[in-house]
């Protein structure tokens, strides 16, 4: 048997956007994964690494030949490839003699009923070396970017231009052509210090020769060398170097073998906020900055990675600390421009920026924000200090976006209000209020901690979903422009992780209102907006779920049910989880579905009349429905959605007697539509809470 040997391609290009890079790697892999299966060619492990100039797949142990493959053909009825004496036919050793198999090989097997004649070929696998050169092009031709470059020819899509092609399967070179370029069993090193090319007799040198000219392929050892280089010379600099993981992972796919350079800005700056210098050094210049390991106070430091080049550094230290020079001196300017003014009256501004077509101005929002979370504060029960701090906040949460900063930093929207408030002199509740606001902004972050935050959170996210749907902007498929995905997903974070129990589609119902007060324009129709919104956050609340490892089925029945509380929803999807397997709950599984059933056919709204009620079994079951009525909501009540599982499941004996003793489905019509309105109350005092249709009994 042939000797297995590694595999080696590498896509050499110009520099890659680095936030391309994460999903283009696991993309390499995956669909080399499926290609390789496809392809019937085994292997023994498979890694994808890259740097901003390459792309590369290594494979070890990739099999030397495909593997065997049967192949199964039919031929002609059994009655015309024998004859009565079990003879081959002309038919058959025709149909032998095609396939390339002896007439004696022939295998006779059943199909419908009707007996046929099979003939079994096992064909052997093509060499790797041989389908390796139709295999790389096509793997290439499989990777997507979200904007790719033609350059080529208009078939030729890709991140950025290839410039080099190097593959290997063991020390074979594996020659192909693609864009433009021919394979070649050469590399290429650092632009600056090695660049190449430089020759690789195997795929086993490959990272070695790499590293040898100043390329750490590897994403792995590359962050690490990063956090190495980051921590020394934040030491060096008497200090401790703050590291946003988003930020290392992009600076990590901007530099082929990381070199760290410190610089310094004047102390002067200082004085301005904290997120300002944070946002200015780490979004705009892809800095690290540098603070005290003891009191976290910021050192007017920071730690730039450079790509490798060390005798530049002087000169790579000159120009960021020029170039950071001049954006603290543009935030130092505005932020003592944007004090000359305090934000309350900055909030008249908003009357000159339109929030939406037809839906007023950012004050009128304000307004409305607003509003809605005096609806939220008493809705809740919220004391009345926090209502004030809301309403306080909610006026003065969108005043920082007329301000220079926010203009020129949007990230620093509500940390700026909040910095502009408590510069203003307003309690610090309001000012927190009005950072806390936007929160969360991504998956992962924060919730609002104060209890006035939330609520004007949730009256600000509630009032954008409801602005786009109700003028039939809504989000299809991947086009979200909005982020109204990532807004519902915040309101369903606030609600549960601050345990805020309220009626969603009637607050909706409210927000809609209040909406309409300020639009100019024709909106889509009440009704049909606020069950669109409801259910779109809904679906959002079930993915959740889902994430939390929930079976699918427990999600289905929680969100499918009338309960309109997503806080209560998201407890009891977990409590449920937990009872799915018990003997109790699959009682009570087999009592609703023998009631759900039949309730389906009771007429709407109809409910039992106890007058009707003529056998004893009909009354027991009556009288049970009554009991778990009164005593569920009790249960309930109290947050005990285990107990009301288990008080449903006592109903399975009186469920099993009224099946065995009465005939629902009775000639007399007005016993009938009583029975069928019997049976569905029992399932709708268990829709109002949990949709048990959608369980998978076991």
């Amino acid at each position: 048997m042939a000797k297995k040997k590694d595999l080696l391609l590498e896509i050499g290009c110009e520099e890659i956007p680095s936030r391309f890079m994460t999903a283009t790697l696991e993309m390499l892999k995956e669909e080399a994964c499926k290609l390789w299966s496809a392809s019937r060619l085994t292997y023994d492990g498979m890694v994808t690494l890259g740097t901003p100039r390459r792309l590369i797949l290594m494979v070890s142990g990739l099999a030397a030949q495909q593997q065997q493959q049967e192949e199964k053909k039919k031929g002609p009825a059994a009655a015309a490839a024998f004859d009565e004496g079990g003879n081959p036919t002309r038919a058959a050793r025709g149909f032998a003699r095609s396939q390339g198999v002896a007439v004696e090989d022939l295998k006779i097997e059943d199909i419908d009923r009707n007996k046929y004649v099979f003939a079994y070929k096992r064909m052997e696998g093509r060499e790797a070396r041989e389908l390796l050169p139709e295999l790389l092009p096509a793997l290439i031709q499989r990777i997507t970017f979200p904007k790719p470059m033609f350059w080529e020819s208009r078939e030729t899509r890709f991140a950025r231009p290839i410039r080099w092609l190097c593959s290997l399967y063991g020390e074979e070179p594996v020659l192909f052509s693609h864009a433009g370029v021919e394979s070649a069993p050469e590399t290429y090193g650092h632009r600056f210090l090695s660049p190449g090319p430089h020759a690789c007799p195997a795929a086993g040198d490959f990272l070695k020769i790499l590293k040898d000219n100043y390329v750490l392929a590897d994403p792995g050892e590359r962050r690490e060398k990063i956090l190495a280089e980051a921590v020394r010379a934040a030491e060096s600099l008497g200090g401790e170097a703050l590291m946003e993981e988003e930020l290392l992972t992009e600076v990590n796919y901007l530099v082929e073998y990381p070199l760290a350079v410190t610089g310094s800005y004047s102390r002067e700056y200082l004085r301005l906020p904290r997120e300002v210098l944070i946002t200015t050094m780490q979004s705009h210049q892809r800095y690290f900055p540098v603070q005290d390991g003891g009191t976290k106070e910021l050192l007017p430091y920071f730690i730039t990675i450079a790509n490798g080049v060390e005798r530049f550094t002087d000169n790579v230290r000159k120009g960021n600390e020029r170039v950071l020079r001049a954006r603290l001196a543009d935030a130092d300017f505005f932020y003592r421009e944007d004090l000359k003014a305090s934000l309350e009256n900055k909030v008249d501004d908003l009357k000159n920026i339109v929030f939406q077509e037809d839906l007023g101005t950012l004050w009128q929002k304000t307004h409305r924000i607003r509003d809605i979370s005096q609806i939220l504060c008493r809705s809740l029960g919220l004391p009345r200090e926090e209502e004030e701090a809301a309403l306080r906040g909610a006026f003065l949460s969108k005043g920082d976006l007329v301000t220079s900063m926010v203009y020129e930093f949007s990230e620093l929207q509500g940390i700026m209000g909040k910095e502009y408030a408590l510069k203003a002199g307003e309690r610090p509740e309001v000012a927190e209020v009005i950072y806390e606001h936007y929160l969360p902004r991504f998956a992962g972050d924060e919730i609002p901690r104060s209890p006035a935050g939330a609520v004007v959170a949730l009256a600000d996210k509630l009032d954008n979903i409801l602005a786009s749907f109700s003028r039939g902007k809504e989000p299809t498929g991947s086009q979200d422009p909005y982020a109204l995905r990532r807004q519902a997903l915040g309101v369903i974070a606030i609600l549960v992780e601050r345990q805020l129990s309220l009626d969603l589609k009637s607050l909706l119902n409210q927000v809609y209102e209040r909406l309409r007060q300020d639009a100019s324009g024709a909106l889509r129709d009440r009704e049909e907006t606020v069950e669109r919104v409801f259910d779109f956050i809904r679906q959002r609340q079930k993915y959740v779920l889902l994430e939390e490892k929930i079976r699918y089925d427990v999600v289905d029945a929680l969100v499918n049910s009338r309960s309109r509380d997503l806080y209560l929803i998201s407890q009891r999807a977990r409590g449920l989880a937990e009872a799915v397997e018990t003997e109790a709950l699959q009682e009570l599984l087999k009592a609703y579905t023998r009631v759900a059933n039949l309730a389906a056919k009771a007429p709407p709204g109809a409910a039992p009349k106890e007058e009707l009620l003529l056998e004893e079994e009909e009354k027991e079951l009556y009288r049970a429905c009554r009991r778990l009525r009164e005593k569920g909501e009790r249960l309930l009540a109290r947050g005990d959605f285990t107990g009301f599982l288990e008080e449903g499941a006592a109903l399975r004996p009186a469920v099993d007697d009224f099946f065995d003793k009465i005939m629902v489905m009775v000639e007399e019509e007005d016993l009938r539509q009583n029975r069928l309105a019997l049976l569905r109350e029992i399932r709708d005092v268990f829709l109002d809470v949990v949709d048990l249709g959608k369980i998978v009994a076991s």
